[in-house]
């Protein structure tokens, strides 16, 4: 009898490990092998307001406008990182403004947190996309604690965020934001925040662990959320469009380098003031667009989708953003006929 093939046998042998591997990765993803740990789909659904998601709708930042424009790289950042985005050049980027809602219908009043997502495309085919908002920290120190605020902003104990806050003191310093900081009446006043740490890599192969923001060019007003409500309840997407019809709009992006001993795995821990900075370009907004079938309708604005010269750090944050993200695609897309569309330019 003919001996087996061995190198036959040893590939087959192979394609089942790897065939094993994936399906035990996918199970524990999915939360089969330890019912209690949080998996993307529960995250998801710890989102939901009490009368349900918003159906065809982004299952967090639900409400939001669209934008297009350019990145004006200014060469700077060639020196922290090799990525093409920072070569002196006009790149095309994809943006949204956004309030960190579940509720696609919530008054702007209502809505303490604004956000910025923006996709940044280079010639070498590469993108980095970035989710920003404007509080200077971020509430919870891991997608843990991110779960467990959700599910005590809905409960009906009394006593569920006070105790929540017990168990995350670390939540103090977003509380204290929330509660002082002034509000903006223009997306164009707000200053947004990567918050999360990420690493340049540079063309000698140094790591710099980073984060950025975008400053404003336009001088913030403040106002109070009673006069905010006054105004209408989606007064900041109309304001942002007469606003960029009249004039471009301009945010600096600037860089933050951590130095050693810098908590990089903690949102909720700003760095010293007294960090290095770089300039490394402008955000130029030029048009905006009505988000029911527009341009970014359908863009998940991932912080895994990053070109080469940055990479993630050690906080956890960004690969559970990335989770939770494609888990709310994957809904509001099977979601398509709930989502309101205008008649012309209509998605099948």
């Amino acid at each position: 009898m003919p001996e087996p093939n061995r190198p036959m046998l040893g590939s087959l042998a192979l394609i089942a490990i790897v065939i094993g591997a994936g399906a035990a990765a996918f199970a524990y993803t999915a939360g089969w092998f330890s019912p209690q740990r949080l998996t993307p789909t529960r995250l998801v659904e710890a989102l939901a307001p009490a009368a349900g998601p918003s159906l065809g709708h982004r299952r967090n930042h639900a409400k939001g406008i669209c934008f297009t424009g350019e990145f004006e790289a200014n060469g700077a950042g060639s020196e922290l990182s090799k990525a093409r985005v920072f070569a002196s050049g006009r790149y095309p980027v994809l943006g949204r403004f956004n309030l960190a809602t579940p509720d696609a219908n919530a008054p702007d009043a209502k809505v303490r947190v604004h956000g910025l997502g923006i996709r940044i495309a280079t010639p070498d085919g590469q993108e980095w996309r970035s989710a920003m908002i404007d509080p200077p920290v971020f509430a919870v120190s891991t997608p843990q604690g991110f779960y467990e605020l959700q599910l005590a902003s809905k409960s009906k104990d009394a006593n569920a965020m006070k105790n929540f806050i017990a168990a995350h003191p670390e939540f103090a310093a977003f509380g204290a934001w929330a509660k002082n900081a002034p509000w903006t009446d223009s997306y164009a006043e707000d200053r947004f925040n990567s918050l999360n740490s990420f690493v340049f890599v540079d063309k000698a192969g140094a790591a710099h662990v980073v984060r950025w923001s975008l400053l404003p060019a336009a001088q913030p007003v403040s106002i109070s959320p009673d006069d905010l409500a006054r105004r209408g309840p989606d007064y900041l997407e109309q304001e942002i469009a007469r606003r960029v019809a009249g004039a471009p709009q301009h945010w600096a992006m600037v860089v933050t380098i951590a130095s050693p001993g810098d908590p990089t795995a903690d949102p909720t821990k700003a760095w010293p003031p007294d960090r290095r900075t770089v300039e490394v370009g402008t955000l130029v907004v030029q048009k905006i667009e009505a988000e029911r079938d527009g341009p970014c309708r359908d863009i998940n604005f991932d912080p895994a989708v990053l070109p080469t010269g940055i990479r993630p750090s050690d906080d956890p944050f960004p690969a559970a953003r990335s989770a939770a993200y494609m888990k709310s695609y994957d809904l509001r897309t099977a979601e398509a006929k709930d989502y309101p569309r205008t008649t012309t330019g209509a998605k099948p």
